[in-house]
Formats: structure tokens, C-alpha cells, sequence
């Protein structure tokens, strides 16, 4: 976006509050128990703990949030790890085009590789400097901000790459299969086929 471009998608509101959305209870998660998985489509699958993740480069990004139920908060820090550092490690084949997020219980999203793969895409740690929250999606959390925020998942646990795209729990049920704030895709119609046979 230029300067002189607005800053609230269509059909938004800004708010200074950060709320809370979230299917189901707020998961508890033990950072000695927490693995973060990649694996699927690459050369080299990765399970890194909690201790492991604090060697990465640290890396932060500024950006705005909008979430799909119409509110977008401006000029939020978030701090973690580039999730392009990963993705380097793992090193995807050239048949991965699209990734199934998992995230804690048992949630997952889907976006576009080419989505993911950004440089202000981060796997969070942080929130304005402060560890995020159990209930904002802490230990760890997806941030990919140019999109609606649902595709950020919170308590994220794997990336798991795909040659086909697959929808995650929202895209199931109406959400739209990419999620673009300035297009307002909040709601869609996934293909039920691929629905029925799941990612392999």
C-alpha cells in the first residue's frame, strides 16, 4: 500500500481493543510438549521444539490486523520467527503449492505457499513486546497479516505442504478459500470433493 492509500479494508471498523475470537476453549499448551511441524511436499522435514525455535533469527513486523467478523486494529508489533526461515530449511519441492495449517486441538487453515512464503510472515512469539497470550494464541501463533486474520492461526503446530489445495476448518464451513481483506473474500464455497479426500 502507497501513503496516500487507505489503511481500513471495505466493510471494516477500527477498533484499539485486541478482541478475542476463537472456536472452542483456549488450549493450555506446555512449551516443553510444544513441536512445531513441516513436513509433506520438502526435501528435509522439520519438528522444532520450543528451544529450538529461540535459536532462529528474531525477526519482528509492524503491520495492521483485520479480522473477518469487521474489525481491523492498527499499528501492532509482533515479534517471532520469519516463517520463510523455516520454509528454507525444509526446503519445499516444486510440487508444493499450497499449505494445511494445524494448529491446536485440532484446527486447521489453508492459504497458497506463495501467501505464506512472505518476508512479514512470522510464526509469533510476541505481542508489543510482551509474550502473546494463551488467549490471543500464545506460545506461538501464525502471523499473516495481508490476510483476514482467521488464516493466522493461533497455537499453530505444523505446515504441512501440498500439491492441491485443501480447506481448513473455516473454509469448510462457507469461509472464502483465500481470505483477502481488500477484496472482502470473507465468505466462499470450497470444493466439496476435495473436501471428502482430505490432503494425502
Amino acid at each position: 500500500m502507497s501513503d496516500t492509500s487507505p489503511r481500513l479494508p471495505p466493510g471494516q471498523v477500527e477498533t484499539r481493543k485486541w478482541p478475542v475470537l476463537h472456536y472452542g476453549a483456549v488450549p493450555r499448551i506446555d512449551r516443553s510438549q510444544w513441536i512445531l511441524r513441516v513436513w509433506g511436499e520438502v526435501e528435509n522435514p522439520l519438528e522444532i521444539g520450543w528451544r529450538e525455535l529461540q535459536h532462529f533469527p528474531q525477526a519482528s513486523t509492524h503491520c495492521d490486523i483485520h479480522c473477518v467478523t469487521q474489525w481491523s486494529r492498527f499499528d501492532n508489533t509482533f515479534g517471532g520467527v520469519r516463517v520463510s526461515d523455516l520454509l528454507r530449511r525444509a526446503v519445499p519441492l516444486a510440487a508444493a503449492k499450497y499449505v494445511l495449517v494445524h494448529a491446536a486441538p485440532d484446527y486447521t487453515t489453508n492459504l497458497p505457499l506463495e501467501d505464506l512464503d512472505r518476508p512479514a510472515n512470522l510464526i509469533a512469539l510476541s505481542w508489543n513486546g510482551e509474550p502473546l497470550t494463551p488467549e490471543h494464541g500464545g506460545p506461538a501463533r501464525l502471523l499473516v497479516p495481508h490476510l483476514y486474520l482467521w488464516k493466522s492461526a493461533k497455537w499453530v503446530t505444523g505446515l504441512q505442504l501440498l500439491q492441491e489445495d485443501y480447506p481448513g476448518f473455516w473454509e469448510q464451513n462457507g469461509y472464502h478459500m483465500l481470505g483477502d481483506p481488500w477484496k472482502e473474500q470473507r465468505y466462499g464455497r470450497p470444493d466439496p470433493v476435495r473436501m471428502r479426500r482430505g490432503p494425502r
